[in-house]
C-alpha cells in the first residue's frame, strides 16, 4: 500500500508536496519562500534554525495561516564566505564544527567526525528554537542530507527516527528508490535504505513513497526555458503515491549572489513554480497537491 492509499486516495492517484527548502537561510530565500506560501505555489518549507536569517523567517512564516513548516535539521555551513554554528550552547559539539565553530563544510567530514550523542542533542535544540519560536512543525528534513550516510555509509538515521517519533514529525525519507536509470543507487544503497524504512514505519513516522527534485546548480548551457521544459517532463513521470519535490526558491539579489554560486537556479526555481505553464502541466496531469500537514495527521491516527 502506497501513502496514498494510507491517506485515503486511491492506489493510482499521484500526490505531490512542493517543498521549500532553506528558509532562513538567508533575505533572498525568505522572501522567495514566504511569497510562494502564501500564493499556495508550493506546499511548505523547511527552516534552517542556526542560520542568522532565521528569526526573520519565523516572523514572515508566522503572517501565513495553516503554513506548513517543518525543521531542515542542520548540521553544515557548506559556504567559505558565510558561515553559522551549533544552536546547542550549553551542550558538547566539538564533533560537529571546525576550529572556527563552524559546522563543518562538507557532508563527509561530518559523517566521519561526528559524535552521535552531540547530533542528538544539536537536533533537540534545533527543534526546540523552532517551537519557542511559535512555529507548529510539521515535519522534519535534512540539510545536505548528512543524516543519511550518502557520503560513508555511516548514517545516523536512528536518531531522526527517535525525534520525529517524539514530536510527532513524518520525515523525508522515500519508501521507494527511483529505479535504476534515474539515479545511480547500489544494491547496498538500496538495501540499507530499505532497512531505515521498515525501521521508521515500524516507529509509526509517515514518509513520502518518492523523492524528486531539479538539479541543485546550473549546467552548462541551462536557460530557464530548458529547465522548465525538464520540470515539466518531470511532472508528467510522476508516479502514483505521494511525491515530495524539494526545491530551492530565492530571489537572485546581491546578497545571494555575494556567496551562493548556485544563485541563479534558484531565481529559476521560484519563478517556476509560478509560471502559467507548469501550472497547466500540474492540472492536466490531474496532480493532487497535499502538505506535510496531511502526512502528520496520518502519523497522529496510527496506532503508538
Amino acid at each position: 500500500m502506497n501513502t496514498s492509499e494510507r491517506l485515503g486516495f486511491g492506489k493510482q492517484d499521484r500526490l505531490l508536496i512542493v517543498n521549500a527548502d532553506d528558509l532562513g537561510l538567508c533575505r533572498a530565500v525568505n522572501d522567495a519562500a514566504a511569497a510562494l506560501l502564501e500564493e499556495g505555489a508550493v506546499d511548505s518549507a523547511t527552516i534552517m534554525m542556526p542560520c542568522p536569517w532565521s528569526p526573520d523567517a519565523v516572523a514572515a512564516v508566522r503572517e501565513i495561516a495553516d503554513a506548513d513548516i517543518g525543521v531542515h535539521w542542520t548540521l553544515n555551513s557548506e559556504w567559505e564566505p558565510y558561515r553559522w554554528g551549533p544552536v546547542n550552547r550549553i551542550g558538547r559539539s566539538a564533533s560537529l564544527t571546525d576550529r572556527n565553530g563552524w559546522f563543518c563544510r562538507t557532508v563527509r567530514e561530518t559523517e566521519r567526525r561526528a559524535d552521535p550523542e552531540e547530533v542528538r542533542e544539536e537536533l533537540v535544540a534545533q527543534t526546540e528554537a523552532a517551537l519557542r519560536a511559535g512555529l507548529r512543525l510539521t515535519h522534519a528534513d535534512n540539510h545536505m542530507g548528512s543524516l543519511y550516510g550518502l557520503a560513508s555509509g555511516k548514517d545516523l538515521l536512528e536518531i531522526a527516527f527517535d525525534l520525529c517519533a517524539r514530536y510527532g514529525l513524518p520525515f523525508r525519507l522515500p519508501r521507494m528508490l527511483l529505479p535504476a536509470g534515474e539515479g545511480a543507487i547500489t544494491p547496498e544503497v538500496e538495501a540499507r535504505a530499505r532497512r531505515r524504512v521498515r525501521q521508521a514505519e515500524e516507529r509509526g513516522i509517515a514518509l513520502p513513497d518518492y523523492l524528486v527534485g531539479l538539479e541543485y546548480g546550473l549546467a552548462f548551457g541551462e536557460t530557464y526555458q530548458s529547465v522548465k521544459a525538464k520540470g515539466i517532463a518531470m511532472i508528467r513521470a510522476l508516479r502514483p503515491g505521494v511525491t515530495e519535490w524539494i526545491t530551492h526558491p530565492a530571489h537572485g539579489t546581491d546578497e545571494l549572489r555575494a556567496f551562493n554560486p548556485t544563485w541563479e537556479k534558484r531565481a529559476m526555481e521560484s519563478a517556476f513554480w509560478r509560471d502559467p505553464d507548469v501550472r497547466r502541466a500540474l492540472s492536466a496531469e490531474g496532480i493532487v497537491r497535499i502538505g506535510w500537514r496531511e502526512l502528520q495527521r496520518l502519523m497522529a491516527r496510527q496506532p503508538s
